[in-house]
């Protein structure tokens, strides 16, 4: 997603860095430049701005966290240098906690969250495709006040990223967070695409009663889900997705560590929190643990 992300704002004359700390993929970057799949064909541009040194980039306008959920506090720390008077700091990562764990490193009133339907698929270093397209949605947790959100909202617009700005971006949080539940621990529980779920009638009974306990939550906690029909936009997303591998579905494929914590055991958390069940987040979460368990990447 970062490169996807820096792919964008290079093809609308913004001068993007990639910080990675991984040297391979930085090296390679560097020699070849990113190649870019979309639907309208394969797309190169040269990348010599990456880098794993956080001092050759200096003070950013703009921070976009695009690392997975458990390594959030560990590229922010590595990313602070960056940080400025005016420097805003952007999540649009999976699951939940991310803006508040960035924001105890940060401090206050310059951190945006937010979700996309923009997906990417890492194919080689230098190398991605781009998985999916839609809305953006970003803007501040309540009491936060970031003034800067309308220029970010541009600044993705101009660069191709259709983005609206929210006052209720904790809501926008929840809405992606049931989708995410009810489709990546299953493809990665079957290893099966996201459209295959919707022709199992057993899957489907899982994926309902998973969305389900997340708004029972949800509306305990007071987060309004910005679906009207949760269940139904599920089907929808796997449907419209339906050749798409989930990232949680990569995740096992590539023997890498998951996000289940932060989606499926963050329902479980907060549930927990506020009185609501939710066995079927919680088994989900307890058998995609033992599969990682198994491939020798849970911690």
């Amino acid at each position: 997603m970062g490169s996807l992300f820096a792919y964008f704002f290079h093809q609308a004359g913004y001068t993007p860095w990639l910080l990675d700390n991984h040297e391979g993929r930085v090296d390679a970057l560097r020699r070849e430049g990113l190649t870019v799949e979309t639907p309208a064909g394969k797309h190169h541009i040269p990348l010599s701005t990456a880098t794993t040194k956080p001092e050759e980039i200096g003070q950013a306008d703009l921070i976009v966290i695009a690392v997975k959920a458990y390594d959030t506090e560990l590229a922010m720390e590595g990313a602070v240098p960056l940080l400025g008077d005016k420097t805003v700091v952007l999540t649009l990562q999976n699951g939940l906690y991310n803006i508040e764990r960035i924001t105890r490193i940060t401090g206050k009133n310059r951190v945006l969250g937010g979700t996309t339907a923009h997906g990417a698929t890492q194919l080689d270093h230098a190398h991605i495709r781009h998985a999916g397209s839609g809305e953006t949605v970003i803007g501040a947790l309540k009491g936060e006040r970031v003034l800067q959100v309308h220029a970010i909202g541009d600044l993705l617009n101009s660069s191709g990223v259709t983005t609206r700005v929210t006052d209720d971006v904790n809501g926008a949080l929840w809405s992606k967070l049931l989708i995410n539940a009810a489709i990546n621990p299953l493809t990665a529980l079957t290893r099966l695409p996201n459209g295959e779920i919707t022709e199992c009638s057993e899957l489907v009974d899982v994926q309902r009663r998973v969305v389900e306990e997340a708004c029972a939550v949800a509306k305990q906690k007071g987060v309004m889900i910005h679906f009207a029909d949760p269940v139904g936009k599920v089907m929808q997303i796997c449907k419209a997705t339906a050749t798409n591998q989930s990232s949680m579905l990569q995740d096992i494929l590539n023997g890498t560590k998951t996000e289940i914590d932060y989606i499926n055991g963050a329902i479980v958390t907060e549930g927990t929190s506020c009185g609501v069940p939710t066995p079927y987040n919680q088994i989900l979460t307890r058998l995609v643990k033992a599969l990682e368990i198994q491939q020798g990447t849970h911690l």
